[in-house]
């Protein structure tokens, strides 16, 4: 008996279709040890030991997997194919040595980039040692993430309140994305016009644009006024033009290669809206297969852009029998990445069989379009190039002095246009990008062009775009920074701990992300360059090929971050010093010469950057508090200066009584006087300023909560308010949130009605007809359906009388029914909350063989 070990459920179902009787394959859920997030689990004292915990939700897995063991001849370790994949082999390989269950057993390492049977039976037929260089450079690097995230973090909670954790690779990208806002605070817009005129030549009319003027060049932004523009309008309008000379040049346009984990998650992200974490859920779930047919794409981790000659000749069948002989080149192209660091260790992701095109699928939404998408590309990559032709034409005033250029181009030949075309991204304009598209007439050289209009208009410049998921992930991989693997979690993770907000799909810098970044940058400076970061990297690659011991890079990295921490750490005043430091940029130069750190409130103080340890804040304060109670948030500048300080608002025409703005420990609240000695009160909501309040706004606030009207079913009152968590409507002990502040003031009783009777429909009890948010599959174990629903307390999953919350952060959209499985195994394993666990019965034999849920780790 062969005993095979990979790490999901889904991936062992498949496998063991594909082998047969003789092979026993179970699933380890992911990782099953992991250091335990305390001090001392990495031990740079002695020789960087390391002391790993299994974790508890895998030791029944484990035990399963042991017992399995003991009964096999060979144990056969099959996880994924990336050093991820190689450490979760290690570790199951350690656990059970230490169980004393391999006694005599020959343990073997296979890999395949594919689970198709031929990819599988391939593998097992050339089985190999585990690869320890690839174990140790995971070593090196789960060391290095612990090192940096339990010395630098204390360091952070102990100096910034409000600061949540460091990363050796997570503070690097939360630089870029406040590099980038400063960038664009930094950021001036300079005027410029464009100038433009209709031209008729004997043929339909045409646009060319401004080249020349009084003899000399003009490019896109040296028309810097409208005196200029008007010169240039004069110029054109009073002169005789020709067809100097027309010139048309062939090009050509190559098709991408195939993607990449990188290009995959920013093309995702461009054309499907998805998240990084998003896309590599969908993609997980196309490499472990839907069906019995197994794995629709190969292994979705690589950075490498080569494809097998199986997929090369597959996808040369298709475009020959698709498109025609026309889109076939004539040699199959190959491709090399120019990503740096890349190792190239598998090939690009495709699908295992390019011959199953997505209209021939019928997969859950976010699969379908992943997959339509990998097929696309990867049909494009072996494709003809486009041909298009591009035109320029020159017209010249009769005198030399103004000239004026028309471009175009046509596509001869769409080529691989005709299956897929690569999504762009936000960049600069140049001279010709607004032409690019356009199709010129036929004109003849030497022909007169006749003025018909002439448009001027007035243009800013823009600053450079804040990052999105794409072009974070192009720009840590351009960089070197990080894994593609690791891009996803990255980003997570900077969501997840607050530093940075997403509007409108992109990346803003919170403001305790940015004081994060100012002290790393301050008194970590090395640790967080950029350099720094992508040759460390760039060493852990040499461990992984063998060419630096592991224990050498650790003991160099440690000699060097150790004394920073400790200086730092008993560092005094740290606040004033990043005052001082970041002071330009808190407080920059006024238009007027006057001193930007004055109080613009009392008119005395002076501003400093202040902590609170008790409120876990840092915000900008006056000098003369508690006398003067000016604040403003950290990032807000000079120019988003927020006068939160107390005022009156004015009369409450129905009271007769003063309305009046606070700045309490909680943030901007207004006040008036209120039935007996109790002052009526009530919050600024999110998105309202305290600067720029007015009478009419806070006695709408302190209208609430309101009565909207009688429900209709048991005519109870229905009220809006507003609370900790936002404006609701509420009925007999139901609120649903309202989506909208403005809206919680004048919301009609049908509205809230409706969205009581949503809220009373996604907590209904079992065997409701309430429909799941998501249908994620049967119950491996039970065949009971899983299924993600809507709850009072937030979304959770569901199968048969099992219900588990989703963690934190989790979007119902991005459940799997791999990452579900091991929340149910732990919620059914656990007593009731609040109850003594009942004692244990003796049972029949027999009652021990019903299925039961089983406790896993994290997929």
């Amino acid at each position: 008996m062969n005993l095979v070990v990979v790490e999901s459920p889904a991936k062992a179902k498949t496998i063991n279709k594909y082998l047969g009787p003789d092979y026993t394959v179970l699933a380890s859920y992911g990782h099953v040890r992991d250091l335990p997030s305390k001090d001392g689990s990495v031990a740079p004292d002695d020789d960087f030991a390391m002391s790993w915990e299994v974790d508890a939700k895998a030791s029944k897995r484990l035990s399963e997997i042991a017992e399995a063991a003991k009964r096999s001849d060979r144990v056969i370790l099959a996880t994924d194919p990336d050093r991820e994949g190689e450490a979760i082999s290690w570790h199951v390989l350690e656990v059970l040595q230490k169980k004393k269950a391999l006694k005599d057993k020959q343990v073997q390492r296979v890999t395949f980039n594919a689970i198709t049977k031929g990819a599988v039976l391939e593998a097992m037929a050339a089985p190999r040692e585990l690869d320890m260089e690839l174990v140790e450079a995971y070593l090196a690097r789960r060391a290095l993430d612990y090192l940096v995230g339990f010395t630098l973090s204390p360091v952070l909670w102990r100096k910034l309140p409000g600061a949540r954790s460091a990363g050796r690779v997570q503070s690097v990208a939360l630089r870029i994305v406040v590099d980038r806002e400063l960038e664009i605070e930094r950021f001036r817009p300079q005027e410029y016009w464009s100038v433009e005129a209709d031209l008729v030549a004997d043929s339909p009319p045409f646009t060319a644009r401004l080249v020349r003027h009084a003899g000399k060049r003009v490019q896109r932004l040296d028309v810097v006024s409208e005196e200029m523009a008007s010169a240039a309008r004069a110029a054109i309008n009073g002169g005789a033009f020709t067809i100097r000379s027309i010139e048309k040049k062939p090009v050509k346009r190559s098709p991408a290669p195939p993607f990449t984990t990188s290009t995959l998650q920013q093309e995702a992200a461009r054309k499907l809206g998805f998240t990084a974490q998003r896309t590599m859920q969908a993609a997980q779930k196309l490499y472990e297969g839907v069906d019995e047919t197994g794995g629709l794409i190969t292994y979705m981790r690589t950075d490498g852009v080569s494809v097998s000659p199986e997929g090369i000749a597959q996808a040369r069948e298709v475009i020959g029998d698709r498109f025609g002989p026309a889109y076939l080149p004539s040699e199959p192209r190959y491709y090399k990445t120019k990503a740096k660091n890349a190792q190239e260790a598998h090939e690009a992701i495709r699908p295992t069989n390019i011959a199953r095109t997505p209209d021939s699928l019928r997969l859950e939404p976010d699969l379908q379009r992943l997959y339509e998408l990998i097929w696309k590309r990867m049909v494009a990559s072996q494709m003809e190039s486009a041909r298009l032709d591009r035109t320029t034409v020159e017209i010249d005033s009769a005198d030399g002095q103004t000239g004026l250029r028309a471009t175009g181009q046509v596509v001869a030949f769409d080529g691989f246009i005709a299956a897929y075309e690569e999504g762009r991204d936000d960049r600069p304009k140049s001279d010709d990008d607004e032409d690019d598209a356009t199709r010129l007439p036929a004109l003849k050289e030497g022909a007169t062009a006749k003025v018909e209009a002439i448009r001027t208009e007035q243009h800013f410049t823009e600053p450079p775009p804040r990052f999105s998921e794409a072009t974070l992930v192009k720009k840590l991989e351009e960089l070197g920074i990080g894994r593609p693997s690791t891009y996803a979690s990255i980003l997570t993770t900077l969501r997840d701990r607050g530093y940075v907000r997403m509007d409108k799909n992109r990346f803003i810098p919170e403001d305790t992300g940015r004081l994060v970044t100012a002290f790393l940058e301050q008194f970590f400076g090395k640790w967080v360059e950029y350099d720094f970061t992508a040759d460390l990297e760039t060493r852990l690659d040499e461990v992984s090929a063998g060419d630096l011991d592991w224990k050498v890079l650790l003991r160099d990295f440690w000699g060097q971050l150790k004394p920073a921490t400790d200086e730092v750490t008993a560092l005094q005043g740290v606040i004033d010093k990043l005052d001082e430091a970041i002071g330009p940029f808190l407080f920059p130069p006024k238009a007027d010469g006057s001193d930007p750190r004055l109080c613009p409130v009392c008119g005395t103080g002076r501003l400093h950057l202040k902590a609170s340890f008790k409120m876990k804040s840092t915000f900008i304060g006056c000098s003369n508090y508690p006398d003067c109670k000016y604040t403003r948030g950290f990032g807000a500048g000079a120019g988003g200066e927020e006068a939160a300080s107390d005022r009156e608002l004015g009369v409450d025409p129905a009271t007769g009584q003063p309305v009046l703005l606070k700045i309490g420990r909680f943030g901007p609240y207004v006040e008036t006087a209120g039935e007996g000695d109790k002052p009526k009160r009530s919050s600024l909501p999110k998105g309202w300023s305290a600067a720029t309040l007015e009478l009419e706004q806070a006695l709408r606030l302190l209208s609430l909560p309101r009565e909207v009207g009688p429900h209709p079913e048991d005519g109870k009152p229905i009220t809006a308010g507003l609370g900790r968590y936002g404006p609701f409507v509420q009925h007999a002990g139901t609120y649903a949130n309202v989506s909208d502040i403005d809206e919680v003031f004048d919301i009609g009783l049908n509205r809230a009605v409706a969205l009581l009777a949503e809220k009373r429909a996604g907590r209904a009890g079992r065997g409701s007809a309430v429909a799941p948010l998501k249908e994620l599959g049967a119950h491996p174990e039970t065949g009971d359906p899983v299924q993600v629903m809507a709850g009072r307390f937030g979304p959770y999953v569901k199968s048969g009388k099992v219900n588990a919350t989703l963690p934190k952060g989790t979007a119902p959209e991005d459940m799997t029914l791999e990452a579900a499985l091991p929340l149910l195994a732990a919620k059914a394993g656990a007593p009731a909350k609040g109850k003594k666990a009942p004692a244990k019965k003796a049972a029949p034999k027999a009652a021990a063989k019903k299925p039961a849920a089983k406790k896993a780790a994290k997929a």
